[in-house]
């Protein structure tokens, strides 16, 4: 869990800093001139590691089901070996998730305005400005990203019901309370972050269409 815990500290200080940095130099430069590369290597950065971030939760939706429904098995079924393959897992994932984003924007051509009506290079705004037909790769993205969702917040929900049925089953006030606080910090996590990032993802869909 706390080989996780750090990894989650590291995925959330980069894909913080790789928009708030931007953001604050907009804010006190009172606007900010990007070359379009960076624009996508931002969106890139920031949608790798916020991908990434999703795995991390699942897997640690899984550690947790592990460690209260099979705690005797815990050193078999969560070896360093298994440890290091979610890691690894987490972090493809991710990658190759931003890679599509990144993808679709370099098969687009942007020949008019260059102005991002937005506080960070985001896909949707980026999109706006290309002289492309972007039916198409609109959602490609969207569709990326809402497997990556539907996957990790199964595996999640899937980890949570066994984790409550045991609970459930534990005849010692003390066990229960043990886990539910070892369960609770992560499902606030996984609210917030899932909460803001399905609103992101249906805003960005209304401005697609519109």
């Amino acid at each position: 869990m706390y080989l996780f815990l750090s990894h989650l500290a590291f995925v959330d200080i980069v894909y913080s800093t790789s928009v708030s940095v931007i953001m604050l130099m907009e804010l006190l430069g009172h606007g900010l001139v990007l070359p379009l590369a960076a624009c996508e290597a931002q969106l890139c950065i920031s949608v790798s590691f916020g991908s990434t971030e999703c795995f991390l939760l699942a897997a640690m939706a899984y550690d947790s089901y592990v460690a209260i429904c099979s705690p005797l098995l815990y050193s078999m079924l969560m070896s360093p070996r298994v440890y290091f393959l979610l890691l690894g897992v987490s972090y493809v994932g991710g990658c190759m998730n931003g890679w599509t984003f990144t993808g679709c924007l370099l098969n687009l051509t942007f020949c008019g305005p260059n102005q991002v009506d937005h506080f960070f290079c985001d896909f949707s705004p980026l999109l706006k400005l290309s002289c492309s037909d972007v039916s198409v790769i609109g959602f490609i993205p969207s569709i990326s990203s809402g497997s990556i969702i539907v996957v990790t917040v199964f595996v999640i929900a899937v980890s949570y019901i066994y984790i409550l049925i045991t609970i459930l089953k534990m005849r010692s006030t003390e066990g229960c309370q043990k886990a539910f606080s070892t369960c609770t910090s992560h499902l606030t996590a996984v609210t917030l972050y899932y909460g803001t990032l399905i609103l992101h993802l249906c805003d960005a869909q209304v401005q697609l269409l519109y």
